[in-house]
């Protein structure tokens, strides 16, 4: 998942503004506690999804995979006032762990953790959304992307982790497994959809920006 030198991984660790306190507790429980716990956004990466969310100024934010919460937390950082992160997740036995870091980190009220599967519950979502965070089953992107495009208003973004897949997605189609795959046609066909603009962003294991025009 990480492309660059170690030493310089560091540098740019200790060269990008510090995690909050809860979230350096939620990144070490994490790892301590929970299976596949590089699932994690961590300190980089999550301090990108809050400088974005702080640029957007977003009123509405959904987030597809939760996790322990920690993107959810990021990107609540750059909340609009008043505005709201809706985030879904499949896997309850997470489910008390978000909640007691989304009340640890103040945003109660601004946070609301959805379970079940997200291909259901996103139809009926009646919302517009000016941020989209998708971070979940590789094999459901292009699905979610499909879901979530007309929730999204003109000018609202939608971003996707994992895009790069380990680099993975430089392999021979005939070579890929189903994951690597579904990432590979995610990827085209987000460079060949008119409806937005886009650039992937080479940060951890890949983000791709999409602009709704």
């Amino acid at each position: 998942m990480e492309f660059l030198d170690e030493k310089l991984t560091g540098y740019i660790d200790a060269h990008t503004a510090e995690e909050p306190a809860i979230l350096a507790a939620l990144n070490r429980e994490t790892w301590a506690k929970i299976l596949m716990p590089r699932m994690l956004s961590g300190h980089l990466q999550g301090r990108v999804l809050s400088m974005l969310s702080h640029m957007i100024r977003p009123a509405s934010v959904l987030e597809i995979g939760t996790y322990t919460g920690y993107s959810a937390i990021c990107l609540a950082e750059g909340l609009a006032s008043g505005g709201t992160v809706t985030t879904i997740d499949i896997n309850d036995e997470l489910e008390e762990m978000v909640k007691r870091y989304i009340d640890l980190s103040g945003n109660t009220q601004k946070i609301t953790a959805l379970i079940g599967d997200a291909t259901q519950l996103i139809p009926a979502i009646d919302r517009t959304f000016d941020l989209v965070f998708i971070d979940a089953d590789k094999e459901n992107y292009s699905n979610y992307f499909d879901l979530v495009i007309n929730k999204v208003r003109p000018g609202g973004y939608i971003i996707a982790d994992n895009v790069l897949w380990s680099g993975n997605v430089l392999q021979a189609p005939s070579e890929m497994d189903a994951e690597t795959r579904a990432i590979f046609d995610f990827n085209n066909k987000i460079h060949s959809d008119s409806r937005v603009a886009h650039v992937l962003f080479p940060v951890r294991d890949g983000l791709m920006i999409c602009r709704k025009l």
